[in-house]
């Protein structure tokens, strides 16, 4: 049987990211076979309550066997940052290691890896009211005049994103009523490392080809599974609309505008299949810039795992 030793200053903590299709999910279940861990989601999707099919939460036979923790926290109508998700993963990082086992964060959400690793400053909670404040003054006015309000309150960080990122400017924004400073100020400020010896893998197909035939069936699947049905649900809730986050999520978007009429259903497939290749591009851009990473094939899991196993166990004691 595997035994753990955490040494005293620096429990180890494993991350397994990956581009979305890659199989990081179906690798941490059977790692959770063999090594004694907890798996900490890290994807912006699977918080949602009532997101099931479309985020590819796994099954509740999964669930049942291989618990995931910050999975189903948030209503779709909430918000969720980046600098929350820091928060709770360090919590649930804390709680793990006491209980003498190992952290296992897995997800494919780079930016959150990236926040906590990093920090994000001391960053203001989300304020609801501050937020629907800023969604009425772009309903009003548009976002290209909040982008602009932003160029000249923080050109530095505006210069970082696109006009168009429209979660980054309202977030920037939203900083800047709540605590009267800039992203940018904010940065300055010195963020302490975390105190755990990291063991980062990333999980990768063996083609940019095969893992765009994994994207596209898996897209059919999502589609066969009833991801339509769970949409409309969400649609008729009257709760919701395009440009809150969990809205936003590759698949619903789309599909979203499917519902309200404004593409077809071929241009839905299309669109969401495309978005998702983007999205796994992104991903892939992140993962070349990331350091101390041990990179994984995704075709072959037994080798996956044993290179995992090998790595960290290296210094285990």
């Amino acid at each position: 049987m595997f035994e753990l030793n955490h040494s005293k200053y620096h429990p180890k903590v494993i991350f397994l990211l990956g581009p979305t299709a890659s199989g990081k999910t179906a690798l941490a279940i059977k790692l959770h076979k063999i090594l004694p861990i907890d798996i900490i989601s890290v994807d912006s999707g699977l918080i949602y309550r009532q997101m099931n099919i479309g985020t590819c939460k796994p099954s509740i036979k999964e669930l049942s066997l291989t618990p995931h923790l910050l999975l189903d926290i948030r209503d779709p109508a909430e918000y969720y940052s980046a600098a929350e998700f820091r928060h709770d993963a360090l919590i649930e990082i804390e709680n793990i290691v006491k209980n003498g086992r190992i952290p296992c964060l897995v997800g494919g959400t780079m930016f959150y890896f990236k926040t906590l690793i990093e920090g994000l400053s001391n960053l203001p909670s989300t304020d609801i009211n501050v937020r629907r404040e800023i969604y009425q003054i772009a309903n009003n006015k548009g976002w290209c005049f909040l982008y602009n309000q932003l160029c000249k309150i923080d050109p530095i960080y505006a210069s970082c994103i696109h006009q168009n990122d429209i979660q980054r400017i309202q977030r920037a924004l939203e900083v800047i009523y709540i605590s009267g400073k800039t992203f940018t100020e904010l940065k300055k400020k010195s963020i302490k490392p975390l105190p755990y010896n990291l063991y980062q893998f990333g999980i990768i197909p063996e083609s940019r080809d095969l893992l765009h035939k994994r994207i596209e069936l898996r897209f059919k699947k999502i589609l066969a599974l009833g991801f339509e049905e769970e949409s409309r649900a969400l649609f008729a809730r009257g709760d919701l609309h395009v440009n809150m986050p969990s809205v936003r999520c590759i698949g619903y978007r789309q599909m979203w505008s499917f519902i309200n009429g404004e593409i077809s259903y071929e241009d839905m497939v299309y669109q969401a299949i495309c978005a998702t290749k983007q999205l796994a591009k992104r991903q892939f851009t992140w993962m070349r810039k990331w350091k101390n990473i041990h990179w994984l094939h995704s075709e072959n899991i037994k080798l996956a795992i044993d290179s995992i196993i090998k790595i960290f166990t290296a210094d285990i004691n």
